[in-house]
């Protein structure tokens, strides 16, 4: 679920902070910029693990700062594809479960995905699946809060950098704003036996 990554930046400390230790100044400046930040292709960025590496300083003219190229590595949430996680139910809609790991909420179950059969209730805005047995099918609610186990199938990552408007979309700028895109989704499946809300597979 979380994984090392190996980066590389320049980091500029101001001159009020040169009483400090550098490596203090440094990890503070690292994850100001990238604790909570999704690197494209990479992840959700949590916080620094260690340094690795400090090259020269140097001081250019007209900036009073410090300019240092560090070599560091970072805690990174990027689970590998048919993980096995642990979350809860955020909300329900037409397009599937919405799960939440606490620190991370762009996660989605597709219907497709759910134990089958199916449904979703318009009434009670929630998925529902009808278990069925040798009594007849019995409706086991997916309700909001519940802890649910769920396989990771997929991943998609959408580059949110800022981006000048072209002609087209200048004119049509000030009619509707853009839809905003998670940097960073799963897509979970839970159509297999032991997946699915763990109330529904602890034994009495």
């Amino acid at each position: 679920m979380f994984v090392l990554v190996e980066m590389v930046d320049t980091v500029r400390i101001p001159p009020w902070q040169f009483e400090r230790k550098l490596n203090d100044s440094i990890a503070e400046e690292l994850n100001k910029k990238l604790a909570n930040k999704v690197v494209y292709n990479v992840g959700l960025c949590i916080c620094l693990f260690d340094i690795t590496k400090l090259e020269d300083s140097y001081v250019f003219p007209g900036d009073g700062a410090s300019h240092t190229k560090v070599h560091f590595r970072y805690v990174v949430f990027h689970p590998f594809l048919d993980e096995i996680l642990i979350g809860k139910i955020k909300g329900c809609s037409p397009e599937g479960v919405h799960v939440s790991l606490g620190f991370f909420d762009d996660i989605l179950i597709p219907p497709e995905s759910l134990q089958q059969p199916a449904k979703f209730d318009e009434a009670e805005q929630m998925w529902v699946w009808e278990y069925e047995t040798e009594e007849g099918a019995h409706d086991l609610y997916m309700d909001i809060g519940e802890e649910v186990r769920f396989r990771v199938v997929d991943e998609s990552f959408v580059d949110t950098s800022p981006t000048g408007p072209s002609s087209a979309e200048a004119a049509s700028a000030s009619e509707e704003l853009p839809k905003k895109e998670a940097p960073y989704t799963l897509v979970g499946s839970i159509s297999e036996p032991g997946l699915g809300l763990l109330s529904w597979w602890t034994s009495s």
